[in-house]
Protein backbone atom coordinates (compact mmCIF):
# COMPACT_ATOMS: atom_id res chain seq x y z
CA UNK A 1 0.00 0.00 0.00
CA UNK A 2 1.02 3.77 -0.37
CA UNK A 3 1.61 4.17 3.22
CA UNK A 4 4.36 1.36 2.75
CA UNK A 5 6.72 3.34 0.37
CA UNK A 6 8.68 5.80 2.51
CA UNK A 7 11.72 7.54 2.56
CA UNK A 8 11.67 8.07 -1.30
CA UNK A 9 14.72 11.72 -1.79
CA UNK A 10 12.73 14.04 -3.97
CA UNK A 11 9.15 12.43 -3.51
CA UNK A 12 5.97 13.39 -1.08
CA UNK A 13 4.77 9.94 -1.38
CA UNK A 14 1.33 10.75 -0.17
CA UNK A 15 0.86 13.87 -1.92
CA UNK A 16 2.06 11.89 -5.50
CA UNK A 17 -0.46 8.61 -4.48
CA UNK A 18 -3.37 11.58 -4.31
CA UNK A 19 -2.48 13.46 -7.52
CA UNK A 20 -2.03 10.32 -9.40
CA UNK A 21 -5.40 8.92 -8.45
CA UNK A 22 -7.11 12.35 -9.50
CA UNK A 23 -4.69 12.83 -13.03
CA UNK A 24 -3.55 8.88 -14.02
CA UNK A 25 -6.11 6.59 -15.80
CA UNK A 26 -5.60 2.55 -15.44
CA UNK A 27 -3.52 3.97 -12.18
CA UNK A 28 -3.53 2.32 -8.62
CA UNK A 29 -2.08 2.86 -5.07
CA UNK A 30 1.60 3.26 -5.20
CA UNK A 31 3.23 -0.20 -4.41
CA UNK A 32 6.71 0.69 -5.28
CA UNK A 33 9.13 3.45 -5.99
CA UNK A 34 12.95 3.48 -7.15
CA UNK A 35 15.38 6.01 -8.45
CA UNK A 36 16.75 4.79 -11.18
CA UNK A 37 19.17 7.94 -11.95
CA UNK A 38 20.82 9.42 -9.31
CA UNK A 39 20.86 13.23 -9.96
CA UNK A 40 23.54 13.84 -12.82
CA UNK A 41 21.20 15.49 -14.60
CA UNK A 42 17.08 15.28 -13.88
CA UNK A 43 15.51 12.30 -11.67
CA UNK A 44 14.40 9.42 -12.94
CA UNK A 45 12.04 6.76 -11.00
CA UNK A 46 9.98 3.77 -11.64
CA UNK A 47 6.51 3.82 -10.25
CA UNK A 48 5.17 0.97 -9.61
CA UNK A 49 1.08 0.97 -9.65
CA UNK A 50 0.19 -2.69 -8.80
CA UNK A 51 0.73 -4.59 -11.97
CA UNK A 52 1.54 -1.35 -14.11
CA UNK A 53 4.79 0.78 -14.15
CA UNK A 54 5.32 4.17 -15.39
CA UNK A 55 8.51 6.73 -14.77
CA UNK A 56 8.20 10.01 -13.15
CA UNK A 57 10.86 12.48 -14.35
CA UNK A 58 11.21 15.81 -11.82
CA UNK A 59 14.47 18.23 -11.84
CA UNK A 60 17.73 17.21 -9.68
CA UNK A 61 17.35 18.20 -5.87
CA UNK A 62 19.55 21.42 -4.79
CA UNK A 63 21.80 23.74 -7.03
CA UNK A 64 19.74 24.05 -9.91
CA UNK A 65 21.04 26.43 -13.12
CA UNK A 66 18.66 28.82 -14.49
CA UNK A 67 16.62 27.47 -17.75
CA UNK A 68 17.94 23.78 -16.71
CA UNK A 69 15.73 21.13 -15.77
CA UNK A 70 12.80 22.80 -17.97
CA UNK A 71 9.58 19.65 -17.62
CA UNK A 72 7.33 21.39 -19.89
CA UNK A 73 9.91 21.07 -22.47
CA UNK A 74 10.41 17.32 -22.03
CA UNK A 75 6.82 16.50 -22.23
CA UNK A 76 6.20 18.61 -24.66
CA UNK A 77 8.91 16.80 -26.95
CA UNK A 78 7.75 13.80 -26.51
CA UNK A 79 4.19 14.31 -26.97
CA UNK A 80 5.33 15.39 -30.47
CA UNK A 81 7.51 12.58 -31.18
CA UNK A 82 5.15 9.96 -30.50
CA UNK A 83 4.36 8.45 -33.60
CA UNK A 84 7.11 9.71 -35.77
CA UNK A 85 10.24 7.61 -36.47
CA UNK A 86 12.56 8.84 -33.52
CA UNK A 87 11.73 6.09 -30.74
CA UNK A 88 10.59 8.20 -27.77
CA UNK A 89 8.30 6.86 -24.11
CA UNK A 90 4.59 7.95 -24.37
CA UNK A 91 4.41 10.86 -22.01
CA UNK A 92 1.66 10.57 -19.78
CA UNK A 93 0.98 13.52 -17.31
CA UNK A 94 2.55 17.07 -16.99
CA UNK A 95 2.41 18.08 -13.39
CA UNK A 96 3.73 22.04 -12.86
CA UNK A 97 2.55 22.37 -9.09
CA UNK A 98 5.41 22.56 -6.77
CA UNK A 99 2.96 21.94 -3.87
CA UNK A 100 2.85 18.06 -5.06
CA UNK A 101 6.70 16.34 -4.42
CA UNK A 102 8.32 20.22 -4.42
CA UNK A 103 9.25 20.47 -7.86
CA UNK A 104 7.12 20.04 -11.28
CA UNK A 105 7.72 16.83 -13.04
CA UNK A 106 6.10 14.45 -15.89
CA UNK A 107 5.08 10.68 -16.21
CA UNK A 108 5.44 8.68 -19.30
CA UNK A 109 5.07 4.80 -19.97
CA UNK A 110 7.58 2.79 -18.77
CA UNK A 111 10.13 1.02 -21.75
CA UNK A 112 11.29 -2.23 -21.82
CA UNK A 113 14.62 -1.99 -22.68
CA UNK A 114 18.25 -1.99 -21.15
CA UNK A 115 21.02 0.86 -20.27
CA UNK A 116 24.33 0.07 -21.76
CA UNK A 117 26.76 2.00 -19.60
CA UNK A 118 29.93 0.04 -19.30
CA UNK A 119 32.02 -2.61 -20.75
CA UNK A 120 30.75 -5.05 -18.06
CA UNK A 121 26.79 -4.34 -19.51
CA UNK A 122 27.80 -5.38 -22.39
CA UNK A 123 29.37 -8.59 -21.63
CA UNK A 124 26.53 -11.07 -23.34
CA UNK A 125 26.32 -8.80 -26.44
CA UNK A 126 28.32 -9.99 -29.58
CA UNK A 127 30.52 -8.12 -32.30
CA UNK A 128 28.03 -8.18 -34.80
CA UNK A 129 24.96 -6.86 -32.15
CA UNK A 130 27.34 -4.11 -31.08
CA UNK A 131 27.94 -3.18 -34.66
CA UNK A 132 24.49 -2.92 -35.93
CA UNK A 133 23.58 -1.55 -32.32
CA UNK A 134 26.04 1.31 -33.34
CA UNK A 135 24.32 1.67 -36.74
CA UNK A 136 20.67 1.70 -35.22
CA UNK A 137 21.74 4.71 -32.77
CA UNK A 138 23.41 6.65 -35.57
CA UNK A 139 20.38 6.40 -37.41
CA UNK A 140 18.07 7.10 -34.20
CA UNK A 141 20.49 10.27 -34.76
CA UNK A 142 19.61 11.27 -38.38
CA UNK A 143 15.97 10.95 -37.73
CA UNK A 144 15.88 13.39 -34.49
CA UNK A 145 17.91 15.98 -37.16
CA UNK A 146 16.44 15.23 -40.67
CA UNK A 147 12.54 15.52 -38.32
CA UNK A 148 9.84 17.52 -40.37
CA UNK A 149 9.59 19.89 -37.18
CA UNK A 150 6.65 21.74 -38.81
CA UNK A 151 4.61 18.19 -38.94
CA UNK A 152 5.31 17.52 -35.61
CA UNK A 153 4.08 20.75 -34.22
CA UNK A 154 7.98 21.75 -33.30
CA UNK A 155 8.08 25.04 -34.98
CA UNK A 156 7.99 27.44 -32.05
CA UNK A 157 10.18 25.11 -29.85
CA UNK A 158 13.19 27.01 -30.38
CA UNK A 159 15.12 30.06 -32.28
CA UNK A 160 17.18 28.46 -34.30
CA UNK A 161 18.69 31.80 -35.70
CA UNK A 162 21.91 32.46 -33.80
CA UNK A 163 21.78 29.50 -32.50
CA UNK A 164 25.38 28.82 -31.43
CA UNK A 165 26.30 32.26 -30.51
CA UNK A 166 23.39 32.33 -28.16
CA UNK A 167 24.28 28.71 -26.81
CA UNK A 168 28.20 30.47 -26.20
CA UNK A 169 26.40 32.85 -24.11
CA UNK A 170 24.30 30.32 -22.56
CA UNK A 171 26.90 28.23 -21.26
CA UNK A 172 29.36 30.77 -20.30
CA UNK A 173 26.20 32.25 -17.71
CA UNK A 174 25.53 29.00 -16.37
CA UNK A 175 29.53 28.63 -15.73
CA UNK A 176 29.20 32.25 -14.26
CA UNK A 177 26.34 31.03 -12.17
CA UNK A 178 28.57 27.93 -10.60
CA UNK A 179 31.74 29.45 -10.09
CA UNK A 180 30.82 31.87 -6.71
CA UNK A 181 29.94 28.38 -5.30
CA UNK A 182 33.27 26.49 -5.77
CA UNK A 183 36.09 26.96 -3.76
CA UNK A 184 37.83 24.42 -5.09
CA UNK A 185 38.62 25.48 -8.50
CA UNK A 186 42.59 25.96 -9.88
CA UNK A 187 43.46 29.74 -10.95
CA UNK A 188 44.96 27.03 -14.24
CA UNK A 189 41.08 25.90 -14.73
CA UNK A 190 39.74 29.51 -15.24
CA UNK A 191 42.62 30.41 -17.40
CA UNK A 192 41.88 27.84 -19.28
CA UNK A 193 38.09 28.40 -19.09
CA UNK A 194 38.52 31.58 -20.51
CA UNK A 195 41.42 30.97 -23.14
CA UNK A 196 39.19 28.72 -24.33
CA UNK A 197 35.94 30.93 -24.65
CA UNK A 198 37.81 33.48 -26.94
CA UNK A 199 39.37 30.46 -29.10
CA UNK A 200 35.45 29.27 -29.52
CA UNK A 201 34.25 33.00 -30.17
CA UNK A 202 36.34 33.61 -32.83
CA UNK A 203 35.26 30.50 -34.95
CA UNK A 204 31.51 30.79 -34.01
CA UNK A 205 30.14 29.35 -37.28
CA UNK A 206 27.21 31.37 -38.79
CA UNK A 207 23.62 29.98 -39.41
CA UNK A 208 23.76 26.95 -41.16
CA UNK A 209 21.80 23.84 -40.53
CA UNK A 210 18.39 23.86 -38.70
CA UNK A 211 16.98 20.54 -36.61
CA UNK A 212 15.29 19.36 -33.69
CA UNK A 213 18.83 19.26 -31.25
CA UNK A 214 18.50 16.64 -28.14
CA UNK A 215 21.00 18.19 -26.04
CA UNK A 216 22.73 15.13 -24.32
CA UNK A 217 22.60 12.23 -27.32
CA UNK A 218 24.49 9.16 -26.58
CA UNK A 219 24.12 5.57 -26.18
CA UNK A 220 23.44 5.41 -22.32
CA UNK A 221 20.08 7.92 -23.02
CA UNK A 222 18.78 5.43 -24.99
CA UNK A 223 17.10 2.12 -24.04
CA UNK A 224 17.97 -0.38 -26.35
CA UNK A 225 16.84 -3.94 -26.95
CA UNK A 226 18.78 -6.90 -28.38
CA UNK A 227 17.12 -9.70 -29.71
CA UNK A 228 15.41 -10.68 -31.65
CA UNK A 229 17.56 -7.80 -33.06
CA UNK A 230 19.72 -5.27 -31.88
CA UNK A 231 17.29 -1.78 -32.03
CA UNK A 232 16.98 1.19 -30.25
CA UNK A 233 13.92 1.23 -27.98
CA UNK A 234 13.37 4.62 -26.88
CA UNK A 235 15.60 7.75 -26.58
CA UNK A 236 15.39 9.28 -23.51
CA UNK A 237 16.44 12.73 -21.50
CA UNK A 238 15.55 15.23 -23.58
CA UNK A 239 16.07 18.06 -20.78
CA UNK A 240 18.00 20.29 -23.37
CA UNK A 241 16.63 19.75 -26.53
CA UNK A 242 15.58 22.49 -28.72
CA UNK A 243 15.79 23.61 -32.27
CA UNK A 244 19.52 24.93 -33.63
CA UNK A 245 22.17 23.65 -34.97
CA UNK A 246 22.35 19.73 -35.24
CA UNK A 247 26.18 19.28 -35.55
CA UNK A 248 26.64 20.93 -32.32
CA UNK A 249 24.47 17.65 -31.40
CA UNK A 250 27.06 15.91 -33.26
CA UNK A 251 29.79 17.23 -31.58
CA UNK A 252 28.97 16.52 -28.18
CA UNK A 253 28.04 13.18 -28.85
CA UNK A 254 31.50 11.89 -30.04
CA UNK A 255 33.08 13.78 -26.71
CA UNK A 256 30.95 11.34 -25.16
CA UNK A 257 32.03 8.03 -27.42
CA UNK A 258 35.18 6.38 -26.18
CA UNK A 259 37.64 4.72 -28.58
CA UNK A 260 39.37 2.11 -27.29
CA UNK A 261 42.68 2.91 -25.97
CA UNK A 262 41.54 6.76 -25.17
CA UNK A 263 42.07 6.12 -21.52
CA UNK A 264 41.71 10.17 -20.87
CA UNK A 265 37.93 9.90 -22.12
CA UNK A 266 37.45 6.60 -19.94
CA UNK A 267 38.68 8.38 -16.78
CA UNK A 268 35.48 11.25 -17.11
CA UNK A 269 32.65 9.74 -14.98
CA UNK A 270 29.69 10.29 -17.76
CA UNK A 271 28.79 8.88 -20.59
CA UNK A 272 29.44 5.59 -21.37
CA UNK A 273 32.56 3.45 -21.87
CA UNK A 274 30.65 0.59 -23.48
CA UNK A 275 32.00 1.31 -26.91
CA UNK A 276 35.07 0.10 -26.19
CA UNK A 277 33.51 -3.11 -26.27
CA UNK A 278 34.49 -5.47 -29.68
CA UNK A 279 32.03 -4.15 -32.43
CA UNK A 280 31.11 -1.15 -31.30
CA UNK A 281 31.77 1.30 -33.94
CA UNK A 282 34.79 3.65 -33.68
CA UNK A 283 33.62 7.49 -32.78
CA UNK A 284 34.68 7.83 -36.49
CA UNK A 285 32.70 5.39 -37.80
CA UNK A 286 29.94 6.63 -36.44
CA UNK A 287 30.41 10.20 -37.52
CA UNK A 288 30.75 8.59 -41.22
CA UNK A 289 27.48 6.49 -40.67
CA UNK A 290 25.63 9.99 -39.36
CA UNK A 291 26.31 12.07 -42.39
CA UNK A 292 25.87 8.94 -45.02
CA UNK A 293 22.33 9.18 -43.36
CA UNK A 294 22.07 13.21 -43.40
CA UNK A 295 23.82 13.98 -46.51
CA UNK A 296 24.94 16.93 -44.13
CA UNK A 297 28.40 17.69 -44.61
CA UNK A 298 31.18 17.68 -41.42
CA UNK A 299 34.06 19.96 -42.76
CA UNK A 300 33.61 21.72 -39.61
CA UNK A 301 33.44 18.87 -37.33
CA UNK A 302 36.51 19.26 -35.06
CA UNK A 303 34.77 22.95 -34.30
CA UNK A 304 31.65 21.32 -32.98
CA UNK A 305 33.39 18.64 -31.11
CA UNK A 306 35.42 21.04 -29.05
CA UNK A 307 32.33 23.11 -28.23
CA UNK A 308 31.11 20.03 -26.94
CA UNK A 309 33.72 19.80 -24.49
CA UNK A 310 33.10 22.99 -23.25
CA UNK A 311 29.28 22.58 -22.82
CA UNK A 312 30.48 19.26 -20.93
CA UNK A 313 32.86 21.31 -18.88
CA UNK A 314 30.42 23.84 -18.18
CA UNK A 315 27.14 21.13 -17.11
CA UNK A 316 29.84 18.60 -14.91
CA UNK A 317 30.61 22.04 -13.21
CA UNK A 318 27.65 22.62 -12.31
CA UNK A 319 26.92 19.09 -10.85
CA UNK A 320 30.07 19.40 -8.99
CA UNK A 321 28.76 22.28 -7.49
CA UNK A 322 25.66 20.30 -6.14
CA UNK A 323 27.64 17.73 -4.84
CA UNK A 324 30.03 20.06 -2.49
CA UNK A 325 26.88 21.28 -1.77
CA UNK A 326 25.61 17.70 -0.51
CA UNK A 327 22.59 18.17 -2.77
CA UNK A 328 23.36 15.36 -5.08
CA UNK A 329 21.64 11.92 -5.06
CA UNK A 330 23.13 8.84 -5.17
CA UNK A 331 26.92 7.47 -5.70
CA UNK A 332 29.61 8.69 -8.24
CA UNK A 333 30.44 12.23 -8.11
CA UNK A 334 33.43 12.31 -6.09
CA UNK A 335 35.10 12.76 -9.66
CA UNK A 336 33.14 15.34 -11.43
CA UNK A 337 35.31 18.04 -10.63
CA UNK A 338 38.55 16.34 -11.53
CA UNK A 339 36.74 15.82 -15.11
CA UNK A 340 36.58 19.84 -15.60
CA UNK A 341 39.95 20.99 -16.86
CA UNK A 342 40.52 17.58 -19.01
CA UNK A 343 37.47 18.59 -20.56
CA UNK A 344 38.73 21.58 -21.36
CA UNK A 345 41.71 20.84 -22.36
CA UNK A 346 40.89 17.97 -24.98
CA UNK A 347 38.89 20.87 -26.23
CA UNK A 348 42.06 23.32 -26.77
CA UNK A 349 43.60 20.24 -28.72
CA UNK A 350 41.09 19.60 -30.64
CA UNK A 351 41.22 23.25 -32.26
CA UNK A 352 44.82 23.34 -32.25
CA UNK A 353 44.99 19.86 -34.51
CA UNK A 354 41.54 17.89 -34.46
CA UNK A 355 42.39 15.62 -32.18
CA UNK A 356 39.83 14.32 -30.20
Amino acid sequence: MTEQVTGVPGIDVPRLSSWLADNLSSGGPITGIELLAGGRSNLTYLIRLGDRRVVLRRPPLGHVLPTAHDMRREHTVLSALAGTDVPVPTPLALCLDEDVIGAPFYLMEHVDGRVLRTVEDAADVTPEEARTLSERLADAFAAIHTLDVEKAGLAGFGRPQGYMTRQLARWRKQWDASIPADATLADATRASYDRLVERLTTRLPGDGLTGLVHGDFRLDNALVRLRPKPEIAAVVDWEMSTLGDPLSDLGLTLVYWTDPGDDERGSIPVGSTVTTAPGFLSSGEFAERYAATTGYDLTDLDFYVAFGCFKLAVVLEGIHVRYLQKATVGEGFEGIGASVPILLDRAHRTLDDGTR
